[in-house]
């Protein structure tokens, strides 16, 4: 998400720092700041918007600027805790004005730790999370001063150690203090960050793209780790203040491999963020009394205690999310649910009052055919609830309540993590209706958020034997069809993979009900016709799973080339595959999160393989601000 950036050394920190905030602009942002050390202050500058912005306030400051100092640190901001705007932007000041942080992550207690700066007098002046962890610092290192501690970078060390102690969730933090200058430190957990080592000079930052110009040898730190940098050194502890190292490599990538993580491509690299992605949009979401916790609430309980139905709209891969969410909501909720294409809803004149609850999911936040379909809701007196990815967009901002999926930016076209993090986004709002609603116990809702969360791990796992996907991938590249089938869930698992085909591979490619293949599709299938087909948990549905299989056998009859896509340890159906994808076992409401990501890996080699350009497919826009 946010791009980070540190720098201690000999030369002019300012230069530095802003070109590797420039380095990481790829990486989306709506702020950009910095803090420098110099003759004994620190200088700060932040700005919404681009990093131009920034620039230009640099430039307006006159003949001293922000001034030559050696030591700074640098931020872009992904919005999360509070909008983007100048006072929310990065770096953070303590109270006392000697510390600076920047951070990526969320700290999930912040609202407790808040309470707690406040009732000894210190005052906030922003909305965000990251000012806690300054005010903590401050008022650590006064402890340790007190206590008879010398200032000096073991005191920053420690008075970081302490912090990081304190909070939860996941972070990187960088703070430099104006009592210790020529020392940078930083804390690691569950967010990115990589070491720079030079000469006479150190570097970090959450991407090696950022200071590859100046050097190539980088430390991964692992995770739960301090690292202090200066001139002459790093140093690197756990948070419990033993030594530890960290792993050191040599970038030998271009700056645009750099930028991309060292993969081909962004959506390689995207594929491969989904687990962290998926985790980021759990963080903070279920509060010490088990309750689900949405970012931006303008309805009250009874609110959505009064709602009897619901309508989900969409385009395009938000569109197929909301059809899984469709079957979790009426499942958990109990209440109708409908799903909606955007750029359909408002022409048909749906029936829609008070007690309709729409949702509404966007990436961008500014797609036009689901704008238009939410003030078409709002007309009608109904509730709006958004489920987005880029925080102060305008879809939250016109909306009743908003559930943020802090997935980060995505950069090629076609949606991977985007649509991972809007189905989780999707449960939580299932399951934050069906326990205010009565209908589940917090335990209830807990349990399914602990599988949420064991998500991430099974799919790191399953990601890391995608190697005969992709050779499966690159067999296909000749094909002139390929057809995905599913029931209940793994259906729009399969419209979802058809149209990461189609924007990707430009080929002909469809989803279907597997159902429905006998009233007319299976007139398409020829001898050799790829026909991938998502089999359910046999654990779960049992007759569904054996339709699914009698379906599959339709299709070989007909000389299909069947890919299936089965969970571990159905070894039944590998006799009716020519080529079987096995994926953890996931409850069969949750396991779209698993049988999609094998689809946008093939996907994505089947068009490489085509020599297409797999990032910025043709005709294709990020975000769709038309109608």
């Amino acid at each position: 998400m946010c791009g980070i950036v540190g720098y201690v050394g000999n030369r002019p920190a300012l230069s530095i720092v802003i070109d590797g905030l420039r380095r990481l602009e790829y990486r989306g942002y709506d702020s950009a700041g910095v803090a420098i050390i110099d003759n004994g202050l620190v200088k700060t500058e932040k700005k919404a918007g681009k990093l131009a912005n920034l620039e230009k306030a640099l430039a307006e400051r006159g003949d001293d600027g922000i001034g030559a100092g050696a030591t700074g640190i640098g931020h872009t901001r992904w919005a999360t805790h509070g909008g983007p705007t100048d006072r929310n932007a990065h770096p953070h000041l303590s109270d006392d004005g000697r510390v600076a942080v920047i951070h990526n992550g969320i700290i999930e207690n912040f609202a407790r730790l808040r309470t707690e700066l406040e009732a000894t007098g210190v005052e906030f002046r922003s909305d965000t999370d990251t000012e806690c962890a300054a005010h903590l610092l401050a008022a650590e290192m006064r402890a340790l001063r007190e206590a008879g501690a010398e200032d000096g970078p073991a005191l920053l060390a420690e008075g970081m150690r302490r912090v990081a102690n304190r909070l939860e969730g996941a972070f990187t933090l960088l703070a430099v203090d104006v009592e210790v200058p020529g020392a940078v430190v930083a804390a690691r957990r569950n967010s990115p960050l990589v070491v720079g080592r030079g000469n006479g000079e150190n570097f970090l930052a959450s991407d090696v793209s950022a200071f590859i110009e100046h050097t190539r040898e980088a430390i991964e730190l692992g995770q739960d780790q301090v690292v202090l940098i200066t001139p002459a050194g790093i140093e690197i502890t756990g948070f419990d203040g033993a030594p530890a190292t960290g792993k050191e490599f040599h970038v030998d990538w271009d700056l645009s491999a750099a930028e991309k993580g060292g993969y081909e491509y962004f959506m390689l690299k995207e594929i491969a963020e989904q687990p962290q992605a998926i985790a980021d949009t759990l963080l903070g979401r279920l509060s010490e009394r088990g309750e689900i916790i949405l970012d931006e609430v303008r309805l009250t309980d009874q609110d959505l205690r009064d709602v009897d139905k619901v309508f989900i709209v969409a385009c395009g891969t938000s569109y197929h999310a909301g059809m899984v969410a469709k079957y979790a909501i009426e499942h958990w909720v109990r209440i109708p649910c409908e799903v909606e294409l955007a750029s359909e809803f408002r022409y048909r004149d749906p029936i829609l009052d008070r007690s309709t609850l729409v949702i509404v999911i966007s990436q961008s936040g500014e797609t036009m055919d689901t704008l238009m379909a939410l003030r078409h809701a709002k007309e009608q007196k109904a509730r709006v609830l958004a489920i987005c990815n880029s925080n102060g967009s305008t879809i939250p901002r016109e909306s009743d309540a908003v559930l943020y999926t802090h997935g980060g930016p995505e950069i090629a076209v076609a949606s991977t993590k985007a649509f991972l993090t809007q189905l989780v986004a999707c449960y939580l709002i299932g399951l934050h209706l069906a326990q205010i609603r009565g209908v589940m116990y917090a335990d209830e809702v807990a349990a399914v958020v602990e599988k949420l969360r064991a998500t991430p791990d099974s799919l790191r796992s399953l990601l890391g034997r995608m190697e005969d996907v992709r050779a499966l991938g690159r067999d296909l590249r000749t094909a002139s069809t390929v057809l995905f089938i599913g029931r209940h869930v793994g259906f729009p698992v399969a419209l979802e993979g058809a149209l990461k085909l189609k924007e990707l591979a430009y080929m002909h490619a469809e989803g279907f009900a597997a159902g429905e293949l006998k009233h007319g599709p299976i007139s398409l299938i020829d001898e050799g016709t790829p026909v991938v087909c998502v089999v359910p948990s046999p654990a779960g549905r049992g007759v569904m799973r054996d339709k699914v299989v009698s379906n599959i056998q339709e299709v070989r009859a007909r000389g299909a080339r069947t890919i299936v896509i089965a969970e571990e340890g159905d070894e039944d159906v590998r006799q009716f595959a020519d080529h079987l994808i096995t994926v953890p076992q996931t409850p069969t409401l949750l396991a779209p999160l698993m049988t999609t990501v094998p689809l946008q890996v093939l996907a994505c080699e089947i068009a490489a393989a085509r020599g297409h350009d797999v990032d910025q497919p043709r005709n294709l826009a990020k975000s769709v601000t038309v109608e």
